[in-house]
């Protein structure tokens, strides 16, 4: 398998109520020294651990800030429980305000591509640049996966789906997210594997852990039947910031076919497929999603006065 992966980057709790947000998040960070910040921002049953190998790959470019979306990972419940893709946005906007005096370079996977969407949409002036790795976009002609999390929506019935689930040995379950997730599961290292285990035992001890999963599931179902000006596919023609696309050929959750409508919606977009990636290639093959976000990041960034 080749060396031990690099340990998950330190997180803290932060309060964003000064930022707007009646909240706290965890948030992971990379050390300082870059002048450019990122934001990272995860998917649906994911943490901001998802993020370590990118973090480290950019880590001399942007110093990185991976939260937890409420509810998730080491974050505590939202207020009111509220798990809408609009309540993420504001906790990230309420975050990136906190951590940077400048525009960030916003990163988004699945349902934090979705949020990510709305948040360079509604503040153009948080945002430099947006990179989106499968983002969760409606799509009325959903795979396997997705009808699965539709399903997990239905009251009581996503309940019983969750319940039933936390029947299995946690590696068990692990293993089978991660082999939908990713396009050849042996890239996952035994390592990674160990350590989501470990992290999935120790939220089925928390006595709201179940709940979320189905509040998320109903936070991006609504999405997909949302119109007017705040449907995500009229707010991605409205992101001003330069924009890149990644999809994983092999992604089994997001169809390959919405980087198409993806390169009609947005203005300023690139937009890149990996032929042997699944649906989270930012932990499948960081170093090619970071040779990517490298370009975008360095051909949008101001370059100061004088050098």
């Amino acid at each position: 398998m080749g060396s031990e992966p690099i340990p998950s980057w330190p997180g803290e709790l932060v309060d964003l109520a000064e930022n707007g947000w009646d909240g706290r998040v965890h948030v992971r960070s990379t050390p300082p020294g870059p002048k450019e910040s990122a934001v990272y921002v995860h998917g649906l049953a994911g943490s901001a651990t998802n993020w370590t190998d990118l973090m480290g790959e950019l880590s001399d470019v942007v110093r990185g800030y991976a939260l937890d979306l409420p509810g998730a990972g080491h974050s505590p419940e939202p207020p009111g429980g509220d798990y809408s893709v609009a309540a993420h946005a504001r906790a990230v906007i309420a975050l990136i305000e906190r951590v940077s005096d400048t525009p960030v370079h916003l990163f988004g996977n699945s349902l934090g591509g979705a949020v990510s969407v709305r948040v360079a949409a509604t503040r153009p002036d948080l945002v430099r640049s947006l990179t989106l790795v499968s983002p969760a976009l409606p799509d009325l002609l959903p795979r396997y996966g997705p009808a699965r999390v539709a399903l997990s929506s239905v009251p009581k019935v996503g309940e019983w789906a969750v319940g039933r689930m936390r029947m299995l040995p946690a590696e068990r379950r692990i293993t089978m997210t991660m082999s939908m997730c990713y396009a050849d599961f042996g890239r996952l290292h035994p390592d990674r594997l160990k350590e989501a285990a470990e992290e999935l035992r120790r939220r089925d001890g928390l006595p709201y852990s179940a709940g979320v999963l189905t509040g998320y599931a109903r936070g991006i179902v609504a999405e997909y039947f949302r119109r007017g000006e705040e449907n995500l596919w009229r707010q991605a023609a409205l992101v001003a910031a330069p924009t890149l696309v990644i999809h994983g050929r092999r992604d089994r959750l997001v169809h390959p076919r919405m980087a198409v409508r993806a390169g009609r919606a947005f203005p300023h977009v690139r937009l890149v497929l990996l032929p042997d990636a699944g649906h989270v290639a930012q932990m499948e093959v960081p170093g090619r999603v970071a040779r990517e976000a490298r370009r975008l990041i360095s051909e949008s960034t101001p370059v100061p006065i004088g050098e």
